[in-house]
């Protein structure tokens, strides 16, 4: 048990002194520039997944003639 202790406290540590954090600015523009891109493929996956469900269908129209 005294391992995990110590294990927690020097993570803490670690994270305190040794990672650099963004300042709020950085980290408020990166957050938007993640959403845009998140909403940006969302709908191109979207559109793609229109475009196939429309051409199977299409298809099986074809098929059952």
């Amino acid at each position: 048990m005294a391992g995990f202790v110590n294990y927690i406290k020097e993570s803490f540590g670690e994270l305190k002194n040794n990672v650099t954090w963004p300042s709020w600015a950085e980290a408020q523009s990166l957050t938007v520039l993640v959403a845009v891109f998140s909403i940006i493929f969302s709908l191109a996956i979207w559109g793609v997944d229109t475009i196939f469900s429309k051409v199977i269908a299409l298809y099986f129209q074809w098929i059952n003639g």
